[in-house]
């Protein structure tokens, strides 16, 4: 595949999200910090549930980043910024007070990049929209949190100044602002599980629907180009995909689910792949391309079939919850790795 625009906009979306992650590590390693050198019950309270946030928030965008499906490393100069930031936090040339803030200030560089990526996503692709969908959650958790880390620089920074405790005034109304937020956006967080716990089931769902998506933006484009482009990534993902099952999920479920279905999954895969290296050395222009895009549809179509009923049954009866979240971990690690060998993006 030679590369189109999109591929560039896919890729600058990648090397975003690597930024968000780096980011992400960093702002846990500050709530760690800021833990050793509080005093303060209620604001103990405050940053020790944004860090239980923050950690659950990595895990989101490590499933993001993944299901996505291009792996990058951060730009150099987010790297560079992390490393001065962290030793700053670190060392004792900021007060707390002067700590906190420049917490916060990363906290809305965290919510600018996510809104960013969201709005780009948009531009891009559906399927680049339903991979970055759970971001959706960080996004708001990171708004809620600027709203917090607020309340507490004004006690802080009072404190700091004067030696005495500030007025509680504007800090009950961040509070009730934070009350209000939720109820008109809390449901983008309660309405979406934990992705960094889901079960097998679900991370194999997830890549389903992408690829579905994919195919019904190639079928639905007179573009060579975006054909091209859609097939590029219908390649990397269902490639990835299928070797990530068959090298965990295939075996764990084959003493339970059956030597002959399981042998069917594998050669389910196996036609998968030779219709995929058939379609690329076909002329995006030619009828003869979508054609044989059908035809994969087909057998993809069948094989999600057999994996969604049978053998998603077979797990819910014969793995408990956190065997199979365990699976999926795997089975998400798995994939993340052989992105990683297809091509990392340059800094």
């Amino acid at each position: 595949m030679v590369a189109t625009l999109d591929d560039t906009k896919r890729s600058a979306i990648a090397v975003k999200l690597a930024d968000v992650k780096v980011l992400q590590q960093l702002l846990i390693e500050n709530e760690q910090q800021f833990l050793k050198e509080l005093n303060d019950p209620e604001v103990r309270e405050s940053i020790q549930n944004m860090l239980n946030d923050d950690k659950k928030n990595l895990g989101v965008l490590e499933t993001v980043i993944g299901q996505y499906g291009v792996q990058a490393e951060p730009k150099e100069t987010i790297s560079e910024m992390v490393k001065k930031v962290r030793e700053l936090m670190q060392g004792s040339k900021l007060s707390l007070y002067e700590k906190v803030f420049q917490h916060e200030l990363l906290k809305h560089q965290q919510v600018m990049s996510g809104l960013t990526i969201h709005k780009s996503a948009q531009k891009v692709g559906a399927d680049v929209l339903l991979a970055i969908g759970p971001l959706n959650t960080v996004n708001f958790e990171n708004r809620a949190h600027q709203e917090q880390l607020k309340g507490i620089l004004e006690i802080l920074g009072v404190r700091e100044l004067t030696g005495q405790d500030a007025d509680q005034g504007i800090w009950a109304r961040v509070q009730d602002g934070m009350a209000a937020l939720s109820g008109v956006l809390g449901s983008v967080v309660t309405q979406n599980t934990d992705k960094n716990d889901m079960n097998v089931q679900d991370a194999i769902r997830l890549d389903h629907a992408k690829v579905n998506t994919l195919f019904t933006e190639l079928l639905a484009s007179n573009d060579p180009q975006k054909i091209q482009e859609y097939f590029g990534q219908i390649y990397k993902d269902l490639s990835v995909h299928a070797e990530a099952e068959e090298q965990v999920v295939y075996p764990k479920v084959r003493p339970f689910y059956g030597q002959h279905d399981t042998q069917e999954l594998y050669d389910e895969q196996a036609e998968m792949k030779r219709i995929l290296d058939e379609i690329k050395a076909i002329n995006p222009s030619s009828s003869q391309f979508k054609d044989k895009i059908k035809q994969l549809m087909d057998v993809v179509g069948d094989h999600i079939r057999q994996e969604e009923s049978t053998m998603f049954a077979a797990i819910r009866n014969n793995l408990s919850t956190e065997q199979s979240e365990q699976l999926a971990t795997e089975f998400k690690a798995a994939k993340v790795k052989l992105q990683e060998k297809i091509g990392v993006v340059s800094k």
